[in-house]
């Protein structure tokens, strides 16, 4: 471990525009969707370009080109199984607006309407990467940036839009609210323009959210079972809308 790298790292972490990459999934997928990568550290540099040799060869001469050697227990609080570490900056915000407000929108938005666990909201992130989504956007006080949830989300952050808005500010698109007293999703078809809303787990979609909703949907769910977890119901809506269309 060089003092320099130690120095630089410490530096760069302090900045409010850079994210922090935990573990080898999740700097691979930022690198393979195009993430501005500053800094990349490792207990095992050798053993980390093996990884990406075996794991993620369309990334491995990037992977190569920007890891140090540093003992990561002194930089972070908790450790990664693969003990390698990223910071990358986050994106534009403004960038990522026109993205969700862009028309004709070819994929929905998933709106989470005051979501309180860090590791549901990150699974979500990597559900809407995985289905194509066109984003994720949250409503109220947990910041979707937030380390913890770019875990949860193993980098996929990269791969879509993801944002925090208010109710004045949700993208253009009807508005469809998951609630039990909705209609069956079954019977419908959702549009590839759509916002779908999904309360918090415990409280489900807020009174002003679900006045504001164009349609009130419900998944199909045994009688006795009080509810789904919140990426479960964002799968299986995601699911129903059919997914990525192409590459």
């Amino acid at each position: 471990m060089t003092e320099q790298t130690v120095r630089e790292w410490r530096t760069a972490a302090e900045r409010g525009d850079l994210v922090l990459l935990d573990g080898f999934h999740a700097l691979k997928h930022a690198l393979r969707f195009g993430a501005d990568v500053r800094a990349v550290v490792a207990d095992d540099p050798d053993a980390v370009k093996a990884l990406a040799a075996e794991l993620a060869p369309d990334v491995e001469a990037d992977v190569a080109r920007l890891v140090r050697k540093a003992e990561l227990r002194t930089l972070l609080t908790r450790v990664h199984p693969t003990g390698v570490a990223a910071l990358a900056v986050r994106p534009d915000r403004a960038e990522g607006r026109a993205r969700l407000d862009g028309r004709p929108r070819t994929a929905p938005v998933v709106v989470l309407d005051n979501p309180r666990n860090l590791g549901n909201v990150g699974a979500v992130v990597r559900l809407a990467a995985g289905f194509g989504a066109t984003g994720v956007v949250t409503r109220g006080d947990l910041d979707p940036w937030h380390p913890n949830v770019v875990r949860a989300g193993a980098g996929l952050h990269y791969a879509t839009t993801v944002d925090r808005v208010e109710l004045d500010t949700l993208p253009a698109g009807p508005l469809y609210a998951l609630d039990p007293e909705g209609e069956d999703i079954r019977a419908l078809a959702l549009p590839d323009d759509a916002l779908l809303a999904f309360g918090s787990e415990r409280h489900g979609i807020s009174p002003e959210l679900r006045a504001r909703a164009d349609h009130l949907v419900s998944l199909p769910m045994r009688s006795q079972v009080s509810s789904y977890n919140l990426a479960t119901s964002v799968a299986m809506t995601l699911f129903h809308w059919g997914g990525p269309h192409g590459g």
